[in-house]
């Protein structure tokens, strides 16, 4: 179970004073310090006021107290407008003592409207809370979010910044300095920001999200925790707000050696949904209480709230996540093994998605073929090794032939698609599944057969088709169990990109079709976030069914390839799955197609101890990959 941070029952902690003028609208983005007290920075927003000739709320960075971090007294006005460069509002304070100083990393605003250049990182320096000592202007460019490590890496003083957020494409980065004095040399920043592709921080996203600093990070036992704003759709409304942690490398804070893509917090509660902006939870502070982490947040850019976790267990989901070495197939070094053939009409446009079976120690292939006028028809091929093609057919084995499959529109999407081939050996049969399509209405699956001696000798005598599924909602990626289970026949299916999981008494179909119950859905923030569904059947093995599968991801649109590992007498129950995936499109021939960076398997076979996992590269040729099948099974 994944790590959540858990609210404070008292939140919010820190909310506006309608009586005070300077604190009248918002009090929220604190930043916490402490020594015998808790000192807390918070940015404050007024009511409106006339400045410099213009109608605006203006931001200040507060101070208040506490005893025990939870209950805040003592407020008052800290870091205010002095200098033409933080003229329009001081925002969104982080502080860290070094030796006997407090540096206070800020947002200074030189503008009203807002713009990007007038939005930059600022710095105010004190002793003790009472008085301002310096204030400098440290960025000559568009940044927020500076927080200063609170000790030095490799003899260094390190910064971490939000960089450009204002003027998209932003990143996150870090800056080295040899002595504090020099965090405030234009010149050395200068230079810096020509050369900051060096520093960036390489937090994955999609292109419309956002991220941006959050904490000052701490230092653990396995690395440096950073806890970080994700903000999605930041830049295609309506956006939301989460907070996530990443775990750097100790001597290299640009290393990430874990970035937990797990949301622990996203607005929920009313004071998180409803304020001056809605929707917003914004970490800006932690502290460290034994083995409590306190994260101190923004709620709905308002009011200030906390919440906790206890830090081992968010370092174990690490562990969980990232604590082994990552498995990853190899790929077959000549791939693709099967292109296009524009001689063959009926494969001349695409070759992709392939299952496969081994009888009398050769595999034998299907894979779906695309006609230029978007017919799918199933072709074959053989293998002795399990990656040389020794023997490929010049027509399909397999071609519509039902009106559920013909080609209702010219043109359209139609035919046999994705065929996931299973060797039920107690019947001495093949069953074959595939999705059918007529090129309108919905997509079902088809089920047919051939007995085990027919196919051996190539002579394709297919049972007559049928679909087994309801034709009123559209149903793909379908397969049945090479064996019963508990006397009754299982079969996968994907609804709604979710798989299913029915078990059934015989596989007529006449008067019925497939439902049964959910096993797995997409992970929200995973990888495998907008849909899931089976690659091949299920292979048997001495620790569970071993089930490959795929998933496309919301963030960046890939299909990649994952592993699970069901219970053998109730495949419902899932033993066990990797958090990563496999494989992803990398390779050109992943990435270039028909469908750009796709990885979409409907078979693999167990050969002198490989699982060897056939797929379509981006909706257009055939690659192979494997994996010994012992260290696969020891990782699940």
């Amino acid at each position: 179970m994944r790590t959540l941070l858990k609210r404070y029952h008292g939140n919010p902690i820190l909310t506006p004073n309608e009586s005070v003028q300077w604190e009248a609208k918002a009090t929220f983005n604190p930043s916490i310090v402490k020594d015998s007290d808790f000192h807390m920075l918070y940015r404050a927003i007024s009511n409106k006021v006339r400045y410099y000739g213009k109608e605006l709320e203006l931001s200040t960075i507060c101070y208040a107290r506490s005893a025990d971090g939870y209950r805040f007294y003592d407020r008052r006005q800290f870091v205010t407008p002095e200098n033409e460069w933080e003229q329009f509002g001081c925002e969104d304070p982080r502080v860290t003592k070094i030796g006997d100083t407090y540096y206070i990393f800020y947002t200074a605003l030189s503008d009203y409207p807002h713009t990007a250049s007038g939005i930059r990182s600022a710095l105010a320096i004190t002793r003790d809370f009472k008085t301002v000592d310096k204030k400098y202007l440290i960025t000559p460019f568009n940044a927020k979010a500076m927080v200063l490590f609170p000790e030095k890496i490799n003899g260094k003083y390190a910064v971490m910044l939000s960089v450009n957020t204002d003027n998209p494409p932003s990143d996150i980065a870090i800056c080295y300095f040899d002595k504090l004095g020099d965090i405030s040399n234009q010149d050395l920043w200068k230079k810096w920001y020509e050369e900051r592709d060096k520093y960036k921080l390489e937090l994955s996203r999609r292109k419309e999200d956002h991220v941006e600093v959050g904490a000052v990070p701490f230092k653990t036992k396995k690395g440096w925790l950073m806890v970080y704003s994700y903000i999605r759709n930041y830049f295609a409304p309506p956006a939301k707000f989460e907070i996530k942690t990443a775990l750097l490398d100790i001597d290299d804070p640009t290393k990430i050696i874990a970035n937990n893509e797990t949301a622990l917090l996203a607005p929920v509660e009313e004071y998180e949904l409803h304020g001056m902006i809605n929707n917003i939870v914004f970490p800006t502070s932690t502290y460290v209480d034994g083995d409590t982490l306190k994260v101190y947040y923004g709620a709905a850019d308002t009011v200030t709230c906390v919440a906790e976790a206890l830090l081992s267990d968010l370092l174990g989901d690490f562990d969980k996540k990232f604590g082994k070495p990552e498995l990853k197939l190899m790929r077959y070094d000549k791939n693709p093994i099967i292109t296009p053939n524009k001689e063959n009409a009926w494969e001349a446009q695409s070759t992709f998605n392939p299952t496969a079976v081994v009888l009398n120690e050769k595999v034998h292939i299907l894979y779906r073929a695309l006609s230029e006028d978007n017919t799918s028809t199933i072709g074959y091929a053989t293998s002795k090794d399990g990656y040389r093609i020794d023997e490929k057919f010049d027509k399909p084995i397999y071609s519509p032939r039902e009106k559920f499959e013909m080609k209702a529109k010219p043109n359209a999407y139609s035919g046999c698609e994705d065929a996931r081939l299973t060797l039920f050996e107690e019947e001495n049969k093949l069953y074959m599944c595939y999705t059918a399509y007529s090129g309108v209405g919905r997509t079902g699956i088809a089920l047919t057969s051939i007995s085990v001696d027919d196919f051996k000798d190539q002579k394709w005598n297919w049972e007559k088709p049928f679909i087994v599924t309801d034709t009123k909602r559209n149903d793909k990626n379908g397969c049945i169990f090479p064996e019963k289970i508990r006397g009754k026949y299982a079969l996968f299916h994907r609804i709604g990109g979710c798989v299913w999981l029915d078990l059934v008494d015989d596989l007529n179909f006449e008067n019925k079709y497939l439902g049964g119950k959910m096993i797995l859905c997409p992970e929200k923030h995973g990888w495998d976030s907008r849909k899931v569904g089976i690659a091949g059947p299920p292979i048997k093995t001495e620790k569970g069914w071993l089930l490959i599968f795929h998933a496309l991801s919301l963030k960046d649109d890939m299909y990649r390839l994952g592993a699970m590992l069901l219970d053998a007498e109730h495949p419902d129950k899932i033993i066990s799955k990797l958090e990563y995936p496999l494989i992803q499109p990398e390779k050109d021939y992943e990435i270039a197609g028909l469908r750009r960076s796709t990885i979409f398997s409907c078979g693999a076979v167990v050969k002198g101890g490989d699982l060897i996992i056939y797929y379509g590269g981006a909706d257009k040729v055939i690659g192979v990959a494997s994996i010994k099948m012992k260290k696969l099974l020891d990782q699940l």
